[in-house]
Protein backbone atom coordinates (compact mmCIF):
# COMPACT_ATOMS: atom_id res chain seq x y z
CA UNK A 1 0.00 0.00 0.00
CA UNK A 2 2.79 2.42 0.92
CA UNK A 3 4.53 1.73 -2.38
CA UNK A 4 1.30 2.42 -4.27
CA UNK A 5 0.80 5.72 -2.44
CA UNK A 6 4.40 6.71 -3.14
CA UNK A 7 3.89 5.92 -6.83
CA UNK A 8 0.73 8.03 -7.03
CA UNK A 9 2.46 10.94 -5.32
CA UNK A 10 5.42 10.66 -7.67
CA UNK A 11 3.15 10.73 -10.74
CA UNK A 12 1.26 13.73 -9.37
CA UNK A 13 4.51 15.54 -8.72
CA UNK A 14 5.72 14.82 -12.25
CA UNK A 15 2.48 16.09 -13.77
CA UNK A 16 2.69 19.23 -11.69
CA UNK A 17 6.30 19.78 -12.73
CA UNK A 18 5.39 19.62 -16.41
CA UNK A 19 2.87 22.41 -15.87
CA UNK A 20 5.34 24.70 -14.08
CA UNK A 21 5.07 27.61 -16.51
CA UNK A 22 6.94 30.64 -15.24
CA UNK A 23 6.55 34.18 -16.55
CA UNK A 24 8.62 37.33 -16.12
CA UNK A 25 8.53 40.92 -17.30
CA UNK A 26 11.84 41.74 -19.02
CA UNK A 27 13.25 45.20 -19.59
CA UNK A 28 15.62 45.52 -22.55
CA UNK A 29 16.78 48.14 -25.04
CA UNK A 30 17.09 49.00 -28.69
CA UNK A 31 19.68 51.73 -28.77
CA UNK A 32 18.63 54.31 -26.18
CA UNK A 33 14.98 53.22 -26.17
CA UNK A 34 13.76 51.18 -23.20
CA UNK A 35 11.46 48.30 -24.12
CA UNK A 36 9.46 45.98 -21.88
CA UNK A 37 8.84 42.42 -22.99
CA UNK A 38 7.47 39.27 -21.40
CA UNK A 39 8.98 35.81 -21.23
CA UNK A 40 7.27 32.47 -20.55
CA UNK A 41 8.97 29.10 -20.06
CA UNK A 42 8.53 25.71 -18.41
CA UNK A 43 10.71 25.83 -15.32
CA UNK A 44 10.74 22.02 -15.12
CA UNK A 45 12.29 21.52 -18.57
CA UNK A 46 15.97 20.61 -18.57
CA UNK A 47 18.63 21.99 -20.87
CA UNK A 48 18.51 24.69 -23.55
CA UNK A 49 15.44 24.68 -25.75
CA UNK A 50 14.24 26.54 -28.87
CA UNK A 51 13.09 30.13 -28.45
CA UNK A 52 10.23 31.95 -30.14
CA UNK A 53 9.73 35.71 -30.36
CA UNK A 54 6.05 36.76 -30.34
CA UNK A 55 5.28 40.13 -31.93
CA UNK A 56 2.14 41.99 -30.94
CA UNK A 57 -0.69 43.41 -33.00
CA UNK A 58 -1.20 47.16 -33.51
CA UNK A 59 -2.28 47.95 -29.96
CA UNK A 60 1.04 46.85 -28.52
CA UNK A 61 2.05 44.10 -26.12
CA UNK A 62 -0.91 43.02 -24.01
CA UNK A 63 -2.79 40.10 -22.51
CA UNK A 64 -3.29 38.42 -25.88
CA UNK A 65 0.41 38.12 -26.67
CA UNK A 66 1.20 37.10 -23.11
CA UNK A 67 -1.33 34.27 -23.39
CA UNK A 68 0.18 33.13 -26.70
CA UNK A 69 3.62 33.15 -25.08
CA UNK A 70 2.33 30.90 -22.30
CA UNK A 71 0.79 28.58 -24.89
CA UNK A 72 4.16 28.31 -26.62
CA UNK A 73 5.85 27.61 -23.28
CA UNK A 74 3.40 24.77 -22.77
CA UNK A 75 4.65 23.33 -26.07
CA UNK A 76 8.19 23.34 -24.73
CA UNK A 77 9.55 26.61 -26.11
CA UNK A 78 10.92 29.68 -24.37
CA UNK A 79 8.62 32.41 -25.67
CA UNK A 80 9.50 36.09 -25.57
CA UNK A 81 6.74 38.59 -26.30
CA UNK A 82 8.48 41.56 -27.90
CA UNK A 83 7.76 45.24 -27.37
CA UNK A 84 8.07 47.20 -30.60
CA UNK A 85 6.63 50.49 -29.33
CA UNK A 86 8.59 51.06 -26.12
CA UNK A 87 8.00 50.76 -22.39
CA UNK A 88 4.70 52.28 -21.37
CA UNK A 89 3.59 52.94 -24.94
CA UNK A 90 0.33 51.04 -25.15
CA UNK A 91 -2.38 52.55 -27.37
CA UNK A 92 -5.82 52.36 -25.76
CA UNK A 93 -7.88 52.71 -28.93
CA UNK A 94 -7.70 52.03 -32.66
CA UNK A 95 -7.47 55.79 -33.17
CA UNK A 96 -4.21 55.83 -31.23
CA UNK A 97 -2.92 52.52 -32.56
CA UNK A 98 -3.30 53.32 -36.25
CA UNK A 99 -0.80 56.19 -36.48
CA UNK A 100 1.65 54.42 -34.18
CA UNK A 101 1.64 51.22 -36.21
CA UNK A 102 1.90 53.36 -39.34
CA UNK A 103 5.04 55.00 -38.00
CA UNK A 104 6.84 51.66 -37.98
CA UNK A 105 5.33 50.36 -41.20
CA UNK A 106 6.61 53.51 -42.91
CA UNK A 107 10.07 53.07 -41.38
CA UNK A 108 11.01 49.46 -42.09
CA UNK A 109 14.63 49.86 -40.89
CA UNK A 110 13.34 50.98 -37.48
CA UNK A 111 10.79 48.16 -37.41
CA UNK A 112 13.52 45.64 -38.22
CA UNK A 113 15.81 47.09 -35.55
CA UNK A 114 13.12 46.77 -32.89
CA UNK A 115 12.34 43.14 -33.65
CA UNK A 116 16.05 42.35 -33.98
CA UNK A 117 16.52 43.66 -30.43
CA UNK A 118 13.91 41.16 -29.22
CA UNK A 119 15.65 38.31 -31.04
CA UNK A 120 18.98 39.31 -29.46
CA UNK A 121 17.36 39.45 -26.03
CA UNK A 122 15.87 35.99 -26.45
CA UNK A 123 19.08 34.54 -27.85
CA UNK A 124 20.96 35.60 -24.74
CA UNK A 125 18.60 33.97 -22.24
CA UNK A 126 20.14 31.10 -20.30
CA UNK A 127 17.38 28.58 -21.04
CA UNK A 128 17.50 29.21 -24.79
CA UNK A 129 19.36 27.38 -27.52
CA UNK A 130 20.52 30.44 -29.43
CA UNK A 131 20.95 28.41 -32.62
CA UNK A 132 17.27 27.42 -32.68
CA UNK A 133 15.12 30.53 -32.84
CA UNK A 134 11.93 31.54 -34.63
CA UNK A 135 9.47 34.43 -34.61
CA UNK A 136 5.72 34.71 -34.96
CA UNK A 137 3.46 37.74 -35.15
CA UNK A 138 -0.16 38.79 -35.32
CA UNK A 139 -1.51 41.46 -37.72
CA UNK A 140 1.10 44.25 -37.33
CA UNK A 141 3.29 41.59 -35.74
CA UNK A 142 2.88 39.31 -38.74
CA UNK A 143 4.18 42.07 -40.96
CA UNK A 144 7.05 42.51 -38.51
CA UNK A 145 7.92 38.80 -38.57
CA UNK A 146 8.15 38.91 -42.37
CA UNK A 147 10.37 42.00 -42.20
CA UNK A 148 12.62 40.15 -39.76
CA UNK A 149 13.04 37.45 -42.40
CA UNK A 150 13.66 40.01 -45.16
CA UNK A 151 16.38 41.59 -43.04
CA UNK A 152 18.41 38.38 -43.30
CA UNK A 153 18.09 37.59 -39.60
CA UNK A 154 19.71 34.40 -38.32
CA UNK A 155 16.54 32.58 -37.31
CA UNK A 156 15.19 29.21 -38.39
CA UNK A 157 11.75 30.41 -39.41
CA UNK A 158 9.04 33.05 -39.15
CA UNK A 159 5.25 32.77 -39.03
CA UNK A 160 2.82 35.55 -39.94
CA UNK A 161 -0.74 35.27 -38.62
CA UNK A 162 -3.07 37.52 -40.67
CA UNK A 163 -0.30 40.05 -41.28
CA UNK A 164 0.08 42.37 -44.25
CA UNK A 165 2.20 40.60 -46.84
CA UNK A 166 3.52 43.57 -48.77
CA UNK A 167 6.81 45.40 -48.41
CA UNK A 168 8.28 48.54 -49.98
CA UNK A 169 11.44 46.52 -50.75
CA UNK A 170 10.44 43.15 -52.25
CA UNK A 171 13.99 42.73 -53.52
CA UNK A 172 15.04 42.22 -49.90
CA UNK A 173 13.57 38.72 -50.10
CA UNK A 174 16.96 37.70 -51.47
CA UNK A 175 18.29 38.21 -47.93
CA UNK A 176 15.96 35.60 -46.43
CA UNK A 177 17.87 32.75 -44.78
CA UNK A 178 14.97 31.07 -42.99
CA UNK A 179 11.74 29.27 -43.75
CA UNK A 180 8.57 31.36 -44.05
CA UNK A 181 4.99 30.45 -43.18
CA UNK A 182 2.20 32.94 -43.90
CA UNK A 183 -1.23 32.12 -42.45
CA UNK A 184 -3.84 34.25 -44.16
CA UNK A 185 -7.59 34.82 -44.12
CA UNK A 186 -8.76 34.21 -47.68
CA UNK A 187 -11.44 36.91 -47.26
CA UNK A 188 -9.24 39.49 -45.52
CA UNK A 189 -10.34 42.87 -46.97
CA UNK A 190 -7.19 44.61 -45.74
CA UNK A 191 -4.84 42.41 -47.76
CA UNK A 192 -6.09 42.53 -51.36
CA UNK A 193 -5.49 39.70 -53.83
CA UNK A 194 -2.87 41.78 -55.63
CA UNK A 195 -0.81 41.94 -52.42
CA UNK A 196 -1.09 38.19 -51.96
CA UNK A 197 -0.01 37.63 -55.55
CA UNK A 198 2.93 40.01 -55.16
CA UNK A 199 4.04 38.13 -52.04
CA UNK A 200 3.98 34.84 -53.93
CA UNK A 201 6.00 36.38 -56.77
CA UNK A 202 8.49 37.84 -54.26
CA UNK A 203 9.03 34.51 -52.52
CA UNK A 204 9.37 32.56 -55.76
CA UNK A 205 11.82 35.04 -57.31
CA UNK A 206 14.07 34.81 -54.24
CA UNK A 207 13.76 30.99 -54.10
CA UNK A 208 12.63 31.13 -50.46
CA UNK A 209 11.43 28.01 -48.65
CA UNK A 210 7.94 29.39 -48.10
CA UNK A 211 4.34 28.38 -47.49
CA UNK A 212 1.13 30.38 -47.78
CA UNK A 213 -2.00 28.89 -46.20
CA UNK A 214 -5.33 30.62 -46.84
CA UNK A 215 -8.40 29.93 -44.71
CA UNK A 216 -11.75 30.18 -46.47
CA UNK A 217 -14.33 32.36 -44.73
CA UNK A 218 -11.70 33.97 -42.47
CA UNK A 219 -11.09 37.71 -42.50
CA UNK A 220 -8.51 39.84 -40.70
CA UNK A 221 -7.60 39.08 -37.05
CA UNK A 222 -9.04 35.57 -37.29
CA UNK A 223 -7.02 34.37 -34.29
CA UNK A 224 -7.97 37.28 -32.03
CA UNK A 225 -10.45 35.92 -29.50
CA UNK A 226 -12.04 39.28 -28.65
CA UNK A 227 -12.68 40.39 -32.24
CA UNK A 228 -16.41 40.16 -32.95
CA UNK A 229 -16.62 42.43 -35.97
CA UNK A 230 -18.30 45.26 -34.05
CA UNK A 231 -15.47 47.70 -34.72
CA UNK A 232 -14.79 46.56 -38.27
CA UNK A 233 -16.53 43.82 -40.26
CA UNK A 234 -13.17 43.12 -41.81
CA UNK A 235 -11.75 41.90 -38.47
CA UNK A 236 -13.37 38.94 -36.75
CA UNK A 237 -12.40 35.84 -34.82
CA UNK A 238 -12.77 32.56 -36.71
CA UNK A 239 -12.55 29.53 -34.44
CA UNK A 240 -11.62 26.96 -37.07
CA UNK A 241 -9.02 29.17 -38.73
CA UNK A 242 -7.53 29.92 -35.31
CA UNK A 243 -7.27 26.23 -34.46
CA UNK A 244 -5.95 25.22 -37.87
CA UNK A 245 -3.38 28.00 -38.04
CA UNK A 246 -2.01 27.17 -34.58
CA UNK A 247 -1.65 23.55 -35.66
CA UNK A 248 0.09 24.65 -38.86
CA UNK A 249 2.54 26.67 -36.76
CA UNK A 250 3.09 23.73 -34.41
CA UNK A 251 3.95 21.40 -37.30
CA UNK A 252 6.16 24.05 -38.88
CA UNK A 253 8.15 24.34 -35.64
CA UNK A 254 8.37 20.57 -35.30
CA UNK A 255 10.06 20.53 -38.70
CA UNK A 256 12.35 23.47 -37.90
CA UNK A 257 13.54 22.14 -34.56
CA UNK A 258 13.58 18.36 -35.08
Amino acid sequence: MLNRIAFVLAVAAALGARAAIKTEVVEYRQGDVVLEGFVAYDDAAKGPRPGVVVVHQWKGLGDYERKRAVMLAELGYVAFAADIYGKGVRPSSPQEAGPLAGKYKNDRPLLRARVAAAVAQLRGMERVDGKRLAAIGYCFGGTTALELARSGADVAGVVSFHGALGTPSPEDARNIRCKVLALHGADDPFVPPAEVSAFETEMKAAKVDWQLVQYGGAVHSFTMWAEDGSFSPGSKYHRDADRRSWEAMRLFFAELFR
